[in-house]
């Protein structure tokens, strides 16, 4: 086994582990959290990420981790482990399904790994750098999208994309409002847009082509790892200006998304 390898299967540990957590306190209907105007932090939080620590400090005591609610951990390595034990605090407070446990590990800050599990309905993804995305074992691919009623590349009239912007956008007036001016100028052009609560979860849907275009604008650390990793070895065509970054099934889809999000009032 290659430290690739290792690396692969201790994050895959490490999300089933917290999703397990996860699991068990969503069926038990644990809402126990402190709300805010824009964030919730949850208990789930806390106790998920304590299953998920010790699985990747153990097997990597040597290298950098990040976890989001214990904080950082030196490391004298050039890898650095990402753990967010709860992407969609707001969907588990509110008893919906839509939330994962996730791991990234980043080599001089580009993203190697990844792994996404979700615990509500019991479906896992990792990606390895060069080596595509995995669903629950099989190769997926974001070219394989469905739900466009069989539309050529790029007629949008069918397409549902996620929009997926930072915690701190709603805080900021002047980025609300181009998030807000982004999100009408999609609406404009394509069937559905889906405002994410949980980056992690519309990643991999995307990534194993159930949706066909993702929107990222100012995203927060956690989940742009996993966003972006999994967009690119799911053979994505992606582009990136300043803090808005699209990806989509095809270069056709991804110019017409662009385009439209050019037409934004911003």
């Amino acid at each position: 086994m290659t430290d690739h390898d290792q690396m692969a299967a201790v994050a895959r540990a490490a999300v089933l582990a917290g999703g397990a957590e996860l699991r068990d306190r969503y069926r038990d209907g644990d809402t126990e959290a402190e709300y805010g105007a824009h964030d919730v932090k949850a208990a789930a939080d806390v106790a998920a990420e304590s299953r998920m620590l010790p699985v990747v400090r153990e097997a990597f005591p040597d290298h950098a981790v990040f976890a989001e609610e214990a904080g950082e951990f030196a490391g004298d390595e050039p890898y650095r482990w990402i753990i967010d034990p709860l992407d969609g605090t707001n969907d588990f407070a509110a008893g919906l399904p839509t939330f994962a446990s996730s791991v990234a590990v980043l080599r001089d800050g580009t993203p190697l790994v990844t792994a996404v599990h979700q615990p509500a309905t019991d479906e896992t993804y990792v990606a390895r750098a060069g080596e595509g995305v995995r669903y629950d074992g099989d190769r997926v691919d974001a070219a394989d999208a469905r739900g466009t009623g069989g539309e050529a590349a790029g007629d949008l009239s069918g397409a549902t994309v996620a929009v997926i912007v930072g915690r701190d956008v709603p805080r900021d007036p002047a980025l609300a409002a181009e998030a807000d001016a982004l999100r009408a100028a999609l609406g404009g052009r394509v069937k559905r847009v889906v405002d994410s609560w949980a980056p992690t979860v519309h990643s991999g849907l995307f990534a194993r082509g159930r949706l066909q275009g993702l929107v990222q604008f100012h995203p927060d650390e956690e989940e742009r790892a996993v966003t972006e990793l999994l967009a690119a070895e799911a053979g994505a065509a992606v582009r990136r200006e300043g803090d808005l970054y699209v990806a989509a099934t095809d270069e056709t889809t991804l110019g017409e998304l662009w385009s439209a999000l050019d037409g934004a009032d911003r």
